[in-house]
């Protein structure tokens, strides 16, 4: 299967100049879906990892379904006041300001190893985020995979020395 063909893009949304790559069509065939998953999953063939989390809120669209399939446990890593036990905090730079993302303190042990997982790799500024909160708990990032990436943003370079996976790959 063409995963590729499932995901929509359309143009000047949220606003003009801008090719917007939905995943909602993907989404809504459940075979195309659990392809896309599946094809994460095969992808990620001898890295060893022991929990994958997963960015708020497409981050979850595809990790907690590779958590199911794997076996493996499922962290969310949320926008504040979002969690309700004891969490650790991360502010980053965004290209015009900041943001902040948070997890519970004890989700990540010292040691785990880490899989990030996310819809999305664009500019790679979130993700960088998501792997310096998961170093802070001392857990070790073992790979970061994504359904997409947009290979023009460059993203990769802003996660060197990290081990990415990218199932389909957009130029412009």
């Amino acid at each position: 299967m063409d995963i590729k063909s499932k995901i929509r893009v359309i143009e000047d949304f949220p606003k003009p100049g801008i090719s917007f790559k939905d995943i909602t069509t993907l989404l809504l065939d459940g075979n195309a879906y659990k392809e896309a998953i599946q094809t994460c999953i095969d992808q990620l063939e001898g890295v060893d990892y022991n929990v994958i989390v997963g960015p708020e809120a497409r981050g979850f669209l595809m990790g907690a379904p590779m958590s199911v399939m794997t076996g493996k446990g499922f962290v969310p890593i949320r926008k504040p006041g979002k969690l309700p036990g004891e969490t650790l905090q991360h502010e980053y730079e965004l290209e015009y300001g900041k943001d902040v993302l948070e997890v519970h303190k004890d989700a990540i042990k010292p040691g785990d190893r880490v899989l990030v997982v996310d819809d999305l790799l664009a500019t790679g500024g979130t993700a960088k985020a998501v792997c310096e909160l998961i170093e802070k708990l001392g857990g070790e990032v073992a790979g970061l995979a994504f359904l997409i990436e947009l290979n023009f943003l460059n993203g990769r370079e802003v996660l060197e020395g990290y081990n990415v996976y990218t199932v389909v790959g957009y130029d412009s």
